[in-house]
């Protein structure tokens, strides 16, 4: 790696980390694919550990030795900048140390991801990533072979949905639905039933539906305020429902995602 001090926050070699908001990622591009930004160490090592490249690095003084043990094999720039420059460049407190601007890997087709998968965890049309980032995070922690997103959820390598995942974006194996028709055809080719948490008159309570759970399953789950969307409560095999108590009816997105692989595991 080659160390490079910066003193300004106007410095041009700093742009990718520049404002990083969720909106301002969304028009970051490269011709390679474009690209993400990690937050910490500790997501870093996890992105690098799977096998994503590295653009370059802004870290913090007290953080070098940390990083470069991360990047032992990688020559890469790493920008050394004084915390009020990593502050005003970012937008935010970077607490965390350092910020690394990675190329994003290519993604598997729906048909590649889910060829061997049992447990698929399907995101669709959620847009708070912080959400996203718990989900990946209940889909790691509780047995989800994959996940898949919808063409309009909220991206898993925003820097919020990775930092809420603590790095797990990186571990378990995901891709995008480019056309939900086409998507869903590949699924039901590959022997996957659709069950769809929702409210229902006629949904399966999750307890009757996981004591037969099917040998290959996708697990529905829709966004914060809407729930699932006509289209894919169509697609669905089977509506599955939690049962609540307490004059409450359903969970937060994520919550719901661990509730039900928890009980799909069992």
């Amino acid at each position: 790696m080659e160390l490079i001090e910066i003193a300004s926050a106007q410095d041009s070699r700093l742009d990718e980390y520049r404002g990083l908001t969720d909106t301002a990622l969304r028009a970051v591009a490269e011709p390679a694919g474009g690209l993400y930004i990690a937050e910490s160490a500790k997501v870093i090592e996890r992105a690098v550990a799977a096998g994503h490249r590295p653009r370059s690095v802004m870290v913090q003084r007290r953080w070098v030795d940390g990083i470069r043990g991360l990047l032992a094999a990688h020559d890469v720039p790493v920008y050394l900048v004084p915390d009020e420059v990593a502050e005003a460049v970012a937008g935010f407190a970077v607490h965390r140390g350092a910020l690394a601007s990675m190329h994003r890997p290519r993604l598997p087709s729906v048909a590649e991801l889910v060829a061997g998968a049992s447990t698929i965890l399907l995101l669709e049309g959620i847009g708070d990533h912080a959400n996203v980032g718990a989900a990946f995070r209940a889909a790691a922690g509780l047995g989800a072979d994959a996940v898949l997103v919808s063409p309009r959820c909220a991206d898993p390598l925003y820097r919020r949905s990775v930092r809420v995942s603590m790095g797990t974006v990186f571990q378990v194996p995901w891709t995008r639905i480019e056309d939900w028709d086409a998507g869903v055809a590949d699924m039901r080719a590959a022997g996957i039933e659709l069950a769809a948490l929702a409210l229902a008159d006629d949904a399966v309570g999750l307890d009757v539906y996981a004591r037969d759970r099917p040998p290959r399953v996708a697990l529905m789950m829709g966004s914060e305020g809407d729930g699932l969307s006509d289209a894919a409560l169509s697609s669905a095999d089977t509506i599955v429902t939690i049962p609540m108590s307490g004059g409450v009816d359903s969970l937060n997105v994520a919550s719901a995602a661990a509730v039900a692989l928890w009980a799909l595991s069992r």
